[in-house]
């Protein structure tokens, strides 16, 4: 049953609401950060004991990203079974349930890999199941005559993030270290059972938009109809690069022996969706003989929406390694002496990225923005990402001077991460935080759950790119390449994912310049 607000409601009123979701995100987050902030360092010194020294931070990586993977890969499900069958609001609780058993695995089989991977996986799917709906979920708690104060609450969501963040990255080391796997991972879980409970307590409070009916014009119908229709005299060049694109998928599969099947599936999935939105693209006016202008211009509108999210994913290529290669970089530097006992682990330098966050998202609300338009620039979501994308390669430029330090015998100090860390979380705030609200607003009524997936997917896709690069390092010739060019392995790569990030924020921007923003707020 769909609930509204009430009529006696002030138009610029907050919803009340709000708090509930609000509290159930910032003890989510923690539980989802204080796994992952010491999941690197947990299997290099005690699951993956049994590989070769040499070996172990390579493993941990892959299996770091190979996760994030699946946090992100599961959107998809968790966005179609709200907007189709269950509605948000009980996909979010039963899919935090399913995050809870996730928890519980960790804690239970720390020293098991079997049930250790089946606790990632169950994590991977209730984080990834719920991730796309929280933020839409707030959405719908606007409607037109309040919208303004979405924007605000977005910022304020994204805040409350990094404040979970920010504690379970500065406390899980030292309960790993001080009490043990058990104990750390048992933690997040308390943590995550309690966000259940608080999302739960507001559910007679809440908005709740129900599922979407059934929809002659729905998304895929009219896809479907662009890539089947046939014109007299004309071709089908839309249909053939969809037929293309499905045999080129499978055909990826034939990667699993070199690749592994997390990659051979995700390479599959980048060039279906890519063969399939192409080809819609190329034919879609034909879908008008069958569905009203106003669908098949709302599909077009998702499918240009589609190519800005295709043009973050570098972005996130970078984003998520500061949980993995950098804390492997942060291993190789030296803990200054006057650090306290309990803020002298290198994956603690972690915190900076949430603590930097809820300073600059009021900063840059309050002072930045406002003093760009004083002086008569407009910094539009689209700008905010491009400017955004652009730091997170400066920082891997920073880092990657370090790593040539490192190399070469300077004994550096952890500190110095302070830069690119903070260079990388400037670039966040403005990609991440304001990609939040533009998902939202640009998408359909019908597709807000599943175009927040196709936000989300654009980490999965940002891992895969790290997941091929490492892979690639592993053969000779690459290797004996890397080498002729002077620099290590390590430094090699950050040098390389910073060109990839500089490379995909010109793309960005020159996209962006033509890219005609909508809006998609709910009438009250």
């Amino acid at each position: 049953m769909t609930q509204a607000l009430p009529a006696t409601a002030p138009a610029a009123r907050l919803p009340r609401q709000i708090p509930f979701i609000i509290g159930n995100e910032g003890c989510e987050r923690f539980s989802f950060y204080g796994m992952r902030n010491i999941l690197t360092p947990f299997l290099i010194t005690s699951l993956l004991l049994q590989l070769p020294e040499a070996d172990r931070p390579g493993a941990a990586k892959d299996v770091f990203h190979t996760f994030m993977i699946g946090v992100y890969f599961f959107p998809l499900l968790g966005g179609l079974i709200a907007d189709r069958l269950l509605g948000k609001y009980r996909t979010i609780l039963w899919f935090s349930l399913i995050y809870c058993m996730g928890h519980a695995c960790l804690a239970i089989f720390e020293d098991n890999r079997t049930g250790f991977f089946m606790g990632l996986g169950l994590i991977a799917l209730g984080a990834g199941g719920i991730k796309p709906l929280v933020a839409s979920f707030v959405g719908d708690q606007f409607t037109q005559s309040n919208k303004h104060l979405a924007k605000v609450v977005f910022d304020a969501f994204y805040w409350i993030i990094n404040f979970g963040s920010l504690f379970a990255s500065m406390l899980m080391p030292i309960f790993l270290r001080s009490y043990g796997p058990a104990v750390a991972f048992g933690i997040p879980g308390l943590l995550m059972l309690v966000a259940t409970i608080v999302f739960w307590s507001g559910r007679r409070q809440y908005v709740l938009v129900p599922p979407a009916p059934a929809n002659p014009d729905s998304f895929s119908r009219v896809v479907r109809s662009a890539l089947l229709a046939r014109r007299p005299g004309a071709g089908r060049p839309g249909l053939w690069t969809a037929v293309a694109s499905i045999v080129l998928a499978l055909a990826s599969f034939a990667l699993i022996p070199a690749l592994g099947f997390v990659i051979a599936a995700c390479i599959a999935l980048v060039v279906f969706l890519a063969g399939i939105g192409g080809g819609a693209w190329m034919q879609l006016d034909r879908a008008r003989d069958h569905h009203p202008d106003s669908a098949v211009d709302g599909v077009r509108a998702v499918l240009r929406v589609l190519v800005i999210f295709a043009l973050v994913t570098p972005f996130w290529s970078l984003f998520d390694q500061k949980a993995s290669t950098w804390i492997l970089q942060g291993n190789q530097m030296a803990i200054p002496g006057w650090l306290p006992e309990w803020l002298n682990q290198p994956a603690q330098m972690q915190l900076l990225n949430p603590l930097l966050v809820m300073i600059l998202i009021p900063f840059n609300n309050l002072v930045l923005y406002p003093a760009l338009r004083r002086l008569g620039y407009e910094p539009t979501a689209l700008r905010r990402m491009t400017v955004g994308i652009v730091f997170s390669g400066l920082a891997w430029i920073a880092a990657g001077g370090f790593q040539l330090a490192i190399d070469g015998g300077d004994p550096l100090s952890i500190l110095w991460q302070v830069l690119p860390y903070a260079l990388l979380t400037f670039g966040e705030v403005l990609v991440s935080a304001t990609g939040l609200e533009f998902a939202y607003s640009q998408a359909p009524a019908a597709m807000k759950g599943v175009i927040m997936s196709f936000w989300n997917l654009t980490t999965t896709i940002g891992n895969l790119w790290v997941l091929l690069a490492n892979a690639a390092v592993r053969n000779d010739t690459v290797i004996g390449s890397i080498e002729r060019t002077g620099l290590s392995e390590a430094a090699f790569l950050m040098f390389f994912f910073a060109g990839f990030a500089l490379l995909a924020a010109l793309a960005f921007g020159l996209y962006a310049r033509r890219y005609r923003e909508v809006d998609n707020y709910r009438t009250a």
